[in-house]
């Protein structure tokens, strides 16, 4: 594993302590990669959910109704 050497701002520090103390990590290593981990899987689902609306954009507009396209969804959503 890589060994890091990072600054922290009191605030932050406190609070990875705060948080380590409460035994909800044991370490504060251990609570950064965690939140490592849950960034880059939030960057995933956001990278993900860009893509569908580029797609989305680029596919243009609709006559249909807002009733039509509520059916539309509910039928793709049923199968």
């Amino acid at each position: 594993m890589a060994r890091q050497s990072i600054s922290l701002t009191e605030p932050n520090d406190e609070w990875l302590k705060a948080q380590v103390d409460k035994k909800e990590y044991s370490s504060k290593s251990e609570l950064v990669n965690d939140l490592i981990r849950q960034a880059r899987k939030q960057q995933t689902q956001i990278d993900w959910l860009r893509a569908k609306m580029e797609r989305s954009e680029k596919s243009g507009f609709t006559d249909d109704s807002k009733q039509d396209i509520l059916e539309q969804s509910k039928s793709m959503l049923n199968g």
